[in-house]
Formats: structure tokens, C-alpha cells, sequence
């Protein structure tokens, strides 16, 4: 768990989630990035990977994307500073990245969307911009400049005839340096800047989607609005079960889309359900665990791609994994439960239905 320094988790969730900006400061002492430059641009030339590179600047004025996968020759003609390369997703694929989510478990997984990875020359930016997303800022290495606003946040703002969603008029409200093992927090519609301050800055942004009406009424098959809107989070509690579902999430939802009663399943599924993208890289990976075999000992562990969430419903508990409903009915109450928590499962008498199961369905692999 991070570290809040001089405020406390409690203040942190009650003061600052999804209402203003924070710099903590050695939130994850010592921490460096899992990944070095090099690494970070041998992903970028994979398939697997979405990735861009981002080349200019305020002063500049001019800004270019070129999107991957990239030939290695490439990063041989880029100039000396001003440039960016931002590599999305790399929490699926390299574990010691995926780790690090558990760090932020204090909101709930399914919350979760993905993990991108920077790495930037002196001056490397992607402009001054806001996103409806809550993210975590870690900085693995290097030192990044943030400037934040609440001034103008809106599409109008936005330059035109610009590959990046880059804001015209940026006023400056706070300026931050950070470090190795420091986080810049940033709730959605907040506008932020980062800079490179090094010739090698390494960022790694840990985002939280927001749900938009639209989309939400579109899969309850209902009319949807004219305008979107966001739903906001409940008032978290301190101490939360990750994969948990509350009842708060629930009523808040049902006031946010205005409507009397939420089908039973529908929140479990909805925020469950991956992505066209992500669901196609699951069925790539279901393909090629197709055949596996139940070791005799060993800890499982979730695939990083799944989401996977639980409900009380009447006192029943419902499990969702990838926008389904899991079938746990037979299987002991505590151990799904503390499998959906920590999305680890060590193979025991106990616990071998419930691993056989999970991958007949190619959802768990031997944790490495």
C-alpha cells in the first residue's frame, strides 16, 4: 500500500479522491521502474502493444504522433529532447508491472483500467490536456515537472488541427517536481502538464475509467441522454474488499442514470466486461492454455487481462468474471471470496474444484 505521508488514507479519500490534486511525496519509497528505456522500446516494437511517440512542445507549438508498432531504427533519428514514447497496457503482459496495482488496492480493482508506461527525453511532453479517468502519476525514474488547472477544462478548449487533444489556454493552479517513488494524483477533469526534467524520465500512469451514462443506459438497452455525464464514486470506506460491489456503488449508480431499481447482474457484468481489444487478447490466451494441466502444487493466480468482481445480492454472492457470471455455487464462500480479493489461489484438497475449474476456463495459470 502507498504510502500518504503527512495526511491519511482516510483524508485522502474523503478530501482529494476525484476532487483535487495531490503530489505525495515518496509515496512507494525506493521504488524504481520495473522496466529501463531500453525495455520500454522493445515493447513499443511488438504487436501486442499499443504505442505512440509523441514529438513537441508549448514553446514549439508544433506537435507530431507517430503510432507503433515501431521498427528499432526509429528511436536512432529522434532529436535530442522533446520527444515522448508512451506504451499502453503493459500491466498484461509484464508481471512486475501488474504487481504493482495491489499497491492501490484501496480502491476497488474493478475500478481499474490499465497501466501505461512513459519514457520521455529532457523537455518530453504530451501537452497540457484533462481525461475523465482518476490516474496515479509513479514516477520510476528520472524527474517529471507537473503543472495542474481547474480553469477551462472543456472540448472547447482544445486546439484544433492537432493530433493530441492538447488545450489551448492552460492556466497554471500548482506546480510539482517528482521523483523516483513520488505520485502526482489526478481526479478526472483536471488539466495537467508533465515535462521531463532528464534525459531519461520514466512514468508509469495507473488510470481508473469512468463510466458514461450513455454507455451504461446503451447496455441496459434504455433510452440514453442527450448529454453525457460521468458517474462518480460512493464515499469509499477506509478499508475495502478490492473486488467488492457495495450497496452505495449500486444506489449511486441507480441516482446517477435516474432510474427506480438496477437488474441484479447488471452492475457485476457491466463493469466486468472487457474491451474489444482485451477480449480479443483473451481469446488469444485461452487458445494457447487450452491444453494445460493442474500441477500438483503451486499458486494460481488470475489472468492479469480478467476483471472479476462479487456482489451480495439477497444474501447470495454473486461472482462476475469478464462481464459473466461465474458459476461458484457449490464452491467454499471465503475462498472464492479471498480469490477475488487477491486473485491468487494456492492449489489445496480445499481449494481444487474451484482450480479446476477456473482453468477449464482458462482463467488462472501458474503464478511465476
Amino acid at each position: 500500500m502507498i504510502h500518504f505521508g503527512q495526511i491519511s488514507k482516510k483524508q485522502f479519500l474523503e478530501e482529494y479522491w476525484q476532487k483535487k490534486p495531490l503530489l505525495i511525496k515518496n509515496a512507494l519509497p525506493k521504488f524504481i521502474s520495473p522496466l529501463s528505456p531500453e525495455e520500454i522500446a522493445g515493447l513499443s516494437c511488438e504487436e501486442e502493444f499499443e504505442s505512440r511517440i509523441v514529438t513537441g512542445s508549448i514553446s514549439m507549438n508544433k506537435w507530431d504522433v507517430k503510432e507503433g508498432p515501431f521498427n528499432e531504427k526509429i528511436f536512432e533519428r529522434l532529436p535530442n529532447n522533446n520527444w515522448t514514447l508512451l506504451v499502453q497496457g503493459v500491466d498484461r503482459y509484464i508481471s512486475e508491472v501488474h504487481q504493482i496495482i495491489s499497491e492501490f488496492d484501496f480502491i476497488p480493482r474493478w475500478r481499474f483500467d490499465d497501466v501505461m508506461i512513459s519514457f520521455a527525453a529532457l523537455g518530453g511532453s504530451v501537452g497540457p490536456h484533462y481525461d475523465h479517468y482518476d490516474v496515479f502519476l509513479l514516477q520510476g525514474l528520472g524527474r517529471r515537472q507537473w503543472t495542474t488547472s481547474t480553469i477551462d477544462c472543456n472540448p472547447e478548449n482544445y486546439l484544433k488541427n492537432t493530433p493530441l487533444r492538447i488545450m489551448k489556454n492552460f492556466i497554471k493552479e500548482t506546480t510539482w517536481e517528482a521523483g523516483p517513488g513520488d505520485i502526482v494524483y489526478i481526479p478526472p477533469k483536471v488539466a495537467h502538464h508533465g515535462v521531463s526534467l532528464d534525459d531519461e524520465c520514466i512514468t508509469l500512469s495507473i488510470g481508473y475509467r469512468s463510466y458514461l451514462n450513455n454507455e451504461m443506459l446503451s447496455s441496459l438497452e434504455l433510452s440514453e441522454n442527450k448529454t453525457d455525464a460521468y458517474l462518480k464514486d460512493p464515499e469509499w470506506e477506509v478499508d475495502i474488499n478490492p473486488a467488492e460491489i457495495t450497496q452505495s456503488v449500486i444506489e449511486q449508480s441507480r441516482r446517477f442514470l435516474k432510474i427506480n431499481t438496477l437488474p441484479e447482474d447488471f452492475f457485476g457484468c457491466f463493469v466486468t466486461k472487457l474491451d474489444p481489444e482485451d477480449e480479443k487478447k483473451f481469446n488469444e490466451i485461452r487458445a494457447y492454455y487450452a491444453q494445460e494441466e493442474i500441477e500438483e502444487l503451486g499458486l494460481y493466480q488470475l489472468h492479469p487481462i480478467c476483471k472479476i468482481a462479487y456482489q451480495l445480492i439477497n444474501q447470495e454472492l454473486r461472482v462476475f468474471i469478464n462481464g459473466e457470471i461465474f458459476n461458484c455455487s457449490d464452491i467454499d464462500e471465503n475462498l472464492i471470496v479471498s480469490f477475488s480479493n487477491t486473485r491468487k489461489l494456492q492449489l489445496r484438497n480445499k481449494s481444487r474444484d474451484l482450480v479446476e475449474r477456473l482453468v477449464s476456463l482458462s482463467l488462472i495459470d501458474k503464478s511465476t
